[in-house]
């Protein structure tokens, strides 16, 4: 069996991932001959790590991600007259890490007793992922984008007076996004698995095997491109001129903070993502059978799969602290929202809410000299 980002659970890729059909009427039932001619691998232990592991962790992403990413959106719902083009950003990536996180309970039910929703259910799910994860990918690449442009070369790439544009961009990843869930609402079904013995909501790409075109293959490769490979260059490429830019001249306090965040943004989205990634390639090349499996490769290989895409999970809760937690004005703005519900924080304080457009992330919407969330 395979990982893969789209629905948090087990896809089946077909026969030609190291599975072969027991018989003619049952194309589900498959027999894992990764060891040698007539060995059957035992699933126990990676079935036993997913039951137990699977519904933890995505509780623990759960419970931390939602509260975030809820007063994300409230503070800016409520600034919503001061927003800057980084904010609308924010908003649409606080949304996006929302639909994903609302996805995690029924892969967790999925873990532990199978998919029990039904195939309608499971297309929708499963492409509501996709696309919120395709989208958040996208949108850290539009924030990186537009900080390298404003802070190496002071150039506005979204003109305060054409509000019209950055929502385009936005509009313009959702669509794209969309786009890339087309696969899961043609190939996704709820069928049963009669090796692990219960219903999954996998891939079926056996529907078009005759075709000769390897569709598993295809959508492991568009996922590492597209999903992880480009946007990791814009990052690393947008905030490597930023950081040269911010450390030249003078180091004022503003300024190293500046750096940390960057670091800390550049550093959390690799950590996240590169050992999952890492990961799905060498599952990739055994089962095009580059390298040699075995039975305890397979299992080790399985539990590994499991455990670095949940930490990719985890990256949806990362972001309201690392794009707003992290930034003094949105701290004065969410003790201001919480004081006008009647909670007296901080009292002798005074932190009043600026009518200027700058950012909610920083002291200064001037990101040719500051940065905007620091």
């Amino acid at each position: 069996m395979d990982y893969l980002m789209t629905n948090g659970g087990k896809i089946t890729f077909g026969d030609d991932f190291n599975f072969e059909a027991e018989n003619d009427t049952d194309p589900y039932n498959y027999t894992d001959t990764c060891c040698s001619p007539g060995m059957v691998c035992s699933m126990t232990d990676g079935m036993y790590f997913e039951a137990v592991f699977l519904p933890v962790f995505y509780s623990l992403t759960l419970v931390l991600g939602l509260p975030g990413n809820g007063l994300v959106l409230a503070v800016l719902i409520q600034r919503k007259q001061s927003w800057s083009v980084t904010d609308t950003f924010i908003l649409h990536l606080a949304m996006a890490d929302t639909l994903l996180l609302l996805t995690l309970p029924f892969w967790a039910v999925q873990a532990v007793s199978g998919w029990s929703f039904g195939t309608p259910f499971c297309k929708i799910a499963g492409a509501i992922f996709t696309i919120n994860f395709y989208c958040g990918i996208f949108l850290l690449a539009c924030i990186s984008l537009d900080r390298y442009l404003s802070v190496v070369h002071a150039v506005q790439m979204y003109s305060r007076k054409k509000p019209w544009m950055v929502q385009a961009s936005c509009l313009t990843v959702w669509l794209f996004s969309i786009f890339l869930s087309i696969p899961d609402w043609y190939f996704l079904e709820s069928v049963y698995d009669s090796r692990r013995d219960k219903e999954e909501c996998v891939h079926n790409y056996l529907k078009l095997s005759q075709s000769g075109f390897d569709w598993g293959l295809s959508s492991r490769l568009l996922y590492h491109i597209v999903g992880f490979i480009l946007p990791s260059f814009v990052l690393l490429f947008c905030y490597s001129y930023i950081l040269q830019r911010l450390l030249q001249g003078s180091q004022g306090v503003q300024k190293q903070k500046a750096v940390r965040v960057i670091l800390a943004l550049v550093l959390v989205f690799f950590i996240c993502w590169t050992p999952y990634n890492i990961t799905l390639m060498a599952d990739t090349l055994q089962s095009n059978n580059t390298l040699v499996e075995t039975c305890d490769g397979r299992n080790a290989l399985d539990i590994a799969l499991i455990t670095t895409s949940s930490l990719g999970y985890m990256h949806c809760s990362l972001n309201p602290v690392l794009y707003a937690f992290v930034g003094v004005k949105f701290r004065r703005h969410l003790l201001d929202m919480l004081k006008s519900l009647g909670c007296k924080l901080l009292s002798g304080v005074g932190l009043q809410g600026s009518s200027r457009r700058s950012s909610m992330w920083s002291e200064s919407g001037d990101t040719s000299h500051t940065f905007a969330i620091s």
